[in-house]
């Protein structure tokens, strides 16, 4: 099974999961009426946004990501698509992160840097491929798609590394940078 055999899969539940992605912003909301100004940041409150932050924001990023391999990559047309797949999941993400921001700081929220570090290195993984393949290097593209997937994860190990030492506490231990395997001669 594919990615899009997945994808067509889901077609029939699209209004399920339409309404499924409406109710975290919805949640965070009420959660702001009811803990009140200013008290975001106590538990249970921030356990909850916590749990809403990582439901939105996996499903969100994935989409995103999706949606710009779409549009980017194999250039279908955004009219095509399934709503409820590509679009709905990036703008629960923002809805209920602006809604969760209203209510609490993303400091007082657990594991939300870790989460936006996730988020960060998703992001500059995927403008440097968009960039390598808008360039045209024929060295990596011309090859397989194991090797397009095997040049991204060596991004994203190596972008990971590179924040990690660049924003490292003094009191934080260098970590040794990714190794690359050697391939045997030919």
């Amino acid at each position: 099974m594919t990615i899009r055999d997945l994808i067509q899969s889901a077609e029939p539940y699209s209004l399920w999961i339409a309404i499924g992605f409406a109710l975290p912003p919805v949640v965070a909301f009420l959660a702001g009426l009811l803990h009140g100004a200013g008290n975001g940041g106590r538990p249970p409150w921030k356990y909850l946004y916590s749990l809403l932050v990582y439901l939105v924001c996996f499903p969100g990023i994935c989409s995103a990501v999706l949606t710009g391999y779409g549009l980017f990559f194999t250039r279908e047309n955004l009219l095509d698509v399934n709503i409820a797949i590509y679009i709905a999941p990036v703008i629960s993400m923002v809805v209920t992160l602006i809604l969760i921001r209203k209510n609490v700081p993303f400091d007082e929220v657990p594991g939300f840097d870790r989460l936006s570090g996730l988020m960060a290195m998703i992001a500059m993984t995927f403008v440097f491929v968009l960039a390598i393949s808008k360039t045209h290097l024929g060295i990596f593209f011309f090859g397989s798609t194991a090797m397009l997937i095997a040049l991204v994860v060596g991004l994203f190990a190596v972008l990971k590394w590179g924040t990690y030492m660049l924003f490292r506490g003094k009191d934080e231990p260098k970590i040794e940078p990714p190794k690359m395997p050697t391939l045997p001669p030919l």
